[in-house]
């Protein structure tokens, strides 16, 4: 398949500290890919640069073959690409629908004067809107009967759910998840894998997702890469990374990548990143 994010040499340069260093990346269409790391490594970044929150120092984005390099957040949204945050921010004292709702915005019609005048055009927009609303927390596996609680009243795994049901209303064609499963018990990280396996699948969305659960990595991925202080050290499928001394160095240390070969793809699964 042809890449539908290509990033080219791109680095991130906050004063003298380099957080992210001369990455190439290719993301191909209709895949599920993870990038990992140890801490500090340099992923959130990446994915605040995708989707312009930070602009590169150098480097260029192309996004379906256009460069998103400089778009405003909701440009990048408006161009076909969603995403969930590490820590949740979902708007608190809002409804769970109304979070979903927010989500759609950047694809509603309706401009300051048809909000005044609320003609049927309008009246219409809005019922399509919240019936898409439900149709998404159903989806992804919250009920209908909570659509009207506030985010900050739902279960922690269901804000993680709502977080996506509102990453899915903006239409994306590109999915960022940004450690989706962090917090949850193995019983919810189970449930929301298959969950992102489904959108993909039945959705036709591409993922990419960082994640600490190498067990999701390797279980859910098509292509992982590795960053370590801000450079790619390693990429190909997760049996492969998972095998590479650079890895196993990166996470766990010199001495366990030269523990000798037996036993380095189930130290590299295990470490949590």
């Amino acid at each position: 398949m042809a890449p539908i994010l290509v990033a080219q040499g791109i680095v991130k340069q906050f004063g003298g500290l380099t957080a992210v260093n001369k990455v190439d990346f290719e993301l191909e269409a209709g895949s599920i890919s993870s990038l990992i790391g140890p801490n500090g490594a340099g992923k959130t970044t990446f994915f605040n640069m995708i989707t312009g929150l930070y602009v590169p120092t150098s480097g260029s984005f192309i996004f379906a073959g256009q460069k998103i390099n400089g778009l405003r957040p909701h440009e990048v949204t408006r161009a076909g690409i969603g995403r969930t945050f590490q820590n949740i921010r979902l708007f608190a004292h809002m409804s769970a629908r109304e979070n979903v709702l927010v989500g759609q915005h950047t694809r509603l019609r309706t401009g300051l004067i048809g909000a005044l005048l609320r003609p049927k055009r309008v009246r219409d927009e809005e019922a399509a809107a919240v019936t898409k609303a439900n149709d998404l927390l159903d989806y992804v596996g919250l009920s209908r009967q909570r659509s009207s609680d506030s985010a900050k009243n739902l279960p922690y795994g269901d804000q993680r759910r709502l977080e996506i049901a509102r990453a899915l209303a903006t239409d994306p064609q590109l999915l960022l998840l940004d450690e989706p499963t962090a917090g949850m018990n193995p019983q919810e990280t189970d449930d929301l894998t298959k969950l992102i396996r489904r959108i993909r699948d039945e959705r036709k969305i591409t993922i990419l997702l960082i994640e600490h659960d190498m067990k999701v990595v390797m279980g859910i991925s098509e292509k992982v890469t590795v960053l370590d202080h801000g450079a790619k050290i390693s990429e190909g499928l997760p049996y492969q990374v998972a095998s590479d001394e650079q890895v196993i160095e990166a996470y766990l240390g010199k001495g366990a990548a030269a523990h000798g070969k037996s036993g380095r793809k189930s130290s590299a699964s295990s470490p949590s990143a």
